[in-house]
């Protein structure tokens, strides 16, 4: 029998089974030394209705371990072809029927399902039997997924936790009351917010109440809210005073944390390089940490921010998926707890406890979280389960209260899983050694003992 042509859509090459094919004949029961199983394995081939062997013996034979993911496009065909009804006038009048034939296989081929006249009939396959077909990858091609047509496409993103803290409704609590023009401009600004208007402007002179107006309208919305200032000055004064506004919600406040920052240049003319500088804030570093643990932890936030939130802070996927939870009468192995805490870029300090640190004293476990400013955890043991989780005062040691589960968030936003962060080293050392050998090359020695 002449080898079965293949398209550019074939399935992958399939050694084994083509092997065991040929040797037997191509078709199923050519051969005397197949064995029922081999039969059914082979002529399971193509449909989603057979693969009575296991997923071992289906692989051993070079077919996909699920059964019915093996179908060509010719096989498709040849189905589709033998499916549709055919006119009266190739029937032969009714005297004789032609039986159909299996994908895969022809008539004649020892299997007992014959095309020749008078032969039994193979049973009519029941709707969504074959994996695919012509039509239906031509569809596809042509018009897409029926899910997604019309509709927006927005890449993959796993699902978020669900929010510990939400449920907490925006509330203003002010002595104040709109006065003069606040009223109206508060009912038609969240007229054209509920009518999805994507711009509008607020005008008034210093002094009038334009943040006054803009929390009544959080207030009313219920809504998120970020607030851009144009320079940390402003960003503070705002700050406060929507802090004021809404003492019983998470007001954040997110900005760029360096005191002092000098980025590393080069000056070609006198061949001078200067180095990287920089301070940083610790205080404004944990208002950032807040700033983001609020937003995936809380619905009732309002976060006054510079132009700086605008650059990106790493992937909040990856942030996301490095949090942990821990909770009372949890099991857990205290190496490996440590080990998840390193991993958060967290540093173990047994003498200096300070934001970002932990420590350990025999079965208990003191972490000082990023995000927290007079307040650390304590988490006991019993052996491998969590006794208690207390919160108490880092500075005197006092506790402030017992806690049924805490979420532990990374000290750091640009926090990396380990197979990522090795393929990024493999690739940086690659492009360092490359780079080395140019420098070497070009007798620029100064230069390469600097990388």
């Amino acid at each position: 029998m002449p080898p079965r042509k293949t398209s550019g859509f074939g399935e992958a090459p399939q050694k084994p089974f083509k092997e065991a094919r040929s040797a037997r004949g191509s078709l199923p029961g050519a051969g005397s030394g197949a064995t029922g199983k081999e039969k059914a394995l082979r002529t399971a081939r193509g449909t989603s209705m057979g693969g009575q062997g296991t997923a071992r013996e289906r692989a051993a034979a070079g077919l996909n371990p699920l059964p019915g993911m093996d179908m060509t496009l010719e096989e498709a065909e040849a189905f589709l072809g033998a499916s549709k009804p055919k006119p009266p006038s190739a029937r032969g009048g009714g005297k004789h029927q032609e039986a159909r034939t299996a994908p895969g296989s022809s008539p004649g081929a020892g299997s007992g399902r014959t095309g020749k006249p008078g032969s039994r009939q193979l049973e009519p396959l029941p709707a969504g039997a074959v994996t695919a077909t012509v039509e239906a990858l031509s569809s596809l091609i042509e018009s897409g997924r029926p899910e997604f047509r019309d509709k927006t496409w927005a890449p993959h993103r796993p699902p978020r936790p669900e929010k510990s803290e939400g449920g907490v409704a925006l509330r203003i609590i002010s002595d104040f009351e709109p006065k003069g023009d606040q009223p109206q401009a508060i009912e038609e600004l969240v007229a054209g917010v509920r009518s999805a208007e994507r711009d509008q402007v607020l005008l008034g002179v210093t002094g009038s109440g334009k943040t006054y107006t803009m929390a009544k309208i959080i207030e009313a919305t219920q809504r998120p809210a970020l607030i851009l200032a144009p320079n940390k000055t402003l960003a503070a004064q705002l700050y406060g005073e929507f802090k004021a506004f809404f003492p019983e919600n998470a007001v954040e406040y997110f900005v760029s944390y360096y005191d002092y920052y000098q980025p590393e240049a080069y000056v070609p003319r006198t061949d001078t390089y200067i180095e990287k500088e920089s301070s940083i804030n610790e205080q404004i570093d944990r208002m950032r940490h807040s700033a983001t643990r609020s937003l995936l932890e809380r619905d009732d936030v309002v976060i006054v921010a510079s132009v700086s939130c605008i650059y990106g802070i790493g992937s909040v996927e990856t942030y996301t998926a490095m949090t942990f939870a821990l909770s009372l009468g949890e099991r857990i192995d205290q190496r490996q707890l440590i080990a998840d805490l390193v991993a958060l870029q967290y540093k173990r300090s047994d003498a200096d406890f300070r934001r970002g640190t932990f420590r350990v004293r025999g079965d208990t476990i003191e972490l000082f979280p990023a995000h927290l400013e007079d307040r650390a955890w304590r988490i006991s043991l019993f052996g491998d389960e969590i006794e208690a989780i207390t919160e108490f005062d880092p500075l005197t040691g006092q506790k402030q209260g017992g806690l049924k589960t805490v979420k532990v968030y990374a000290n750091s936003h640009y926090v990396t899983p380990r197979p990522t962060l090795a393929q990024a080293v493999k690739g940086i050392r690659e492009e360092l050694r490359g780079r080395l050998e140019e420098l070497t090359r070009a007798g620029r020695l100064l230069e390469a003992q600097r990388l």
